[in-house]
């Protein structure tokens, strides 16, 4: 397994300090891991401390595929079921706009409405002054279901070494939350399809370059 990361964010502000082009950091974990909130605190730490819009956080979820692509599959049943698969997010639609962000140049990033249940194009603006970029989601490390290509564009990949049933346990409070879920249909909807991602998750832990907590 990849070693252990310590100290992250000195880590950033060396690699900032070493690279002169826009460094770009994706962290992967299984849902309910904390890769949103990780990647918002690191992404802040360096605009504090080292310059003022430095960094951005950037999350995968604008990359769901929308609900009309999900409806025109084979079985939009299942597809609507399993939302949140490998397979039900436009992955070169996601490759594609990584590898404009490592251009260096102005470009966009969509974000997801989760009022609507459907992503939102070209919600954020990534400026040209950034210097790091940090992307966090499920897939970073995957190398099926056409993300093969995602970790070669990144400067390195981070996995978010969160226990199996400390995510679960979150990622089931959220359900409750945000669906008014009992526990008993949270753990239905972790049973069918979160935990089975997970799992794919967990396994391309091993293609990281380090294992951060």
């Amino acid at each position: 397994m990849p070693a252990r990361l310590v100290d992250p964010q000195t880590h950033l502000k060396t690699r900032m300090a070493t690279t002169p082009r826009r460094l770009i950091i994706g962290i992967a974990g299984m849902p309910g891991a904390g890769k949103s909130t990780l990647a918002t605190q690191l992404a802040n730490h360096i605009n504090t401390h080292v310059a003022p819009q430095a960094a951005v956080a950037l999350g995968m979820d604008g990359f769901h595929l929308r609900k009309d692509q999900l409806q025109q599959m084979p079985d939009p049943d299942l597809a609507f079921a399993r939302r949140g698969a490998p397979w039900t997010f436009d992955a070169a639609g996601f490759m594609q706009a990584l590898h404009r962000i490592r251009t260096g140049h102005e470009t966009t990033w969509p974000d997801f409405a989760h009022d609507v249940g459907d992503p939102v194009p070209d919600a954020i603006v990534v400026p040209p002054q950034l210097q790091l970029v940090i992307v966090e989601g499920l897939y970073l490390l995957h190398d099926q279901d056409g993300w093969s290509g995602a970790k070669a564009l990144l400067d390195e990949g981070w996995y978010l070494d969160t226990p199996l049933d400390v995510a679960m346990d979150r990622l089931a409070r959220r359900h409750m939350q945000a669906w008014g879920f009992t526990r008993a249909q949270a753990q239905h909807r972790i049973d069918s399809s979160d935990g089975l991602n997970a799992v794919l998750v967990a396994a391309s832990a091993r293609h990281a370059d380090w294992l951060v907590t």
